[in-house]
């Protein structure tokens, strides 16, 4: 059993197996936390590799009390995967983008509104 976090293996790892699905004609979301742009651009480039159109989306939570709210009464799914508290997720790195993407604000919606709205400005 993999040890919590992986670390960069597991980017490595997860950019491989976007790419081979993305070669196989398959739809690949890599949903994902991140603050850097060399993750951000790792991830693009496996779409470009594998010569399929992209689209780079990034969600935010406009609104700082509903997001520490999320974070600290969030549950996990993964046994034994620790989750970072509030003051990691706002401490933590955070290269602002510097190219297009869609902004999802997810401050006030309900998860199906978000999605709604990324379908909407994915059109």
């Amino acid at each position: 059993m993999a040890r919590h976090p992986v670390g960069p293996a597991g980017y490595v790892v997860g950019y491989a197996l976007a790419e081979e699905h993305l070669r196989q004609g398959l739809s690949v979301v890599a949903e994902s936390v991140n603050p850097l742009a060399v993750t951000r651009d790792a991830w693009r480039e496996c779409a470009v590799r594998a010569g399929v159109p992209w689209a780079e989306v990034e969600v935010v939570c406009s609104d700082a009390a509903e997001h520490r709210r999320r974070v600290e009464t969030r549950s996990v799914d993964v046994p034994g995967l620790p989750m970072p508290g509030w003051a990691e997720v706002v401490g933590r790195e955070y290269e602002p983008w510097e190219r297009e993407r869609v902004v999802v604000d997810t401050s006030g919606q309900r998860p199906e509104e978000s999605l709604a709205a990324l379908l909407r400005a994915l059109g």
